[in-house]
């Protein structure tokens, strides 16, 4: 199945023109920790609530004045509709992202996808066959609880 054709074709943008207590309202009514960026019918970053907590209420500027394109991530992962669930499915895992924005070839934003859109597919389509994940390799400076102690690995 094409990610494409499970992706509901409702999307929200903010542009980079908006300021940052207009995208905090948008999240908030969505539920939304993160929303896509665009310009021009492209996408062009993301902005999450954590680029607004970091970059703006931590360093006590005003977001009724700092645009969205001040504070944005241009560096935006994404995938496209062509690409199949399970393509996508690793992507997200491998990119450790709950959401990814889903475009056209011309990365035109049709929608995005969430783990939880996968979880649900898999739930109504318990014989897919999904691809056996491999176990996450840890680097030697990941630290883990143990009873108390954190202890590195």
């Amino acid at each position: 199945m094409r990610v494409g054709d499970m992706v509901s074709p409702e999307a929200y943008a903010v542009s980079p023109d908006d300021t940052l207590r207009e995208a905090a309202r948008l999240m908030a009514d969505l539920d939304a920790g993160a929303l896509p960026v665009g310009e021009n019918d492209q996408l062009i970053g993301t902005i999450t609530d954590r680029d607004i907590t970091l970059q703006v209420v931590a360093e006590g500027r005003d977001p009724e004045t700092v645009t969205v394109g001040q504070a944005m991530s241009s560096d935006v992962l994404y995938c496209f509709e062509s690409e199949s669930v399970e393509d996508v499915s690793e992507k997200m895992r491998h990119w450790w992202v709950r959401r990814l924005p889903v475009v056209s070839p011309d990365k035109r934003l049709i929608g995005i996808v969430s783990l939880g859109d996968l979880t649900a597919l898999e739930v109504q389509h318990p014989r897919a066959k999904m691809r056996t994940r491999k176990p996450r390799k840890q680097s030697a400076q990941v630290r883990r609880r143990t009873r108390g102690a954190a202890t590195a690995s």
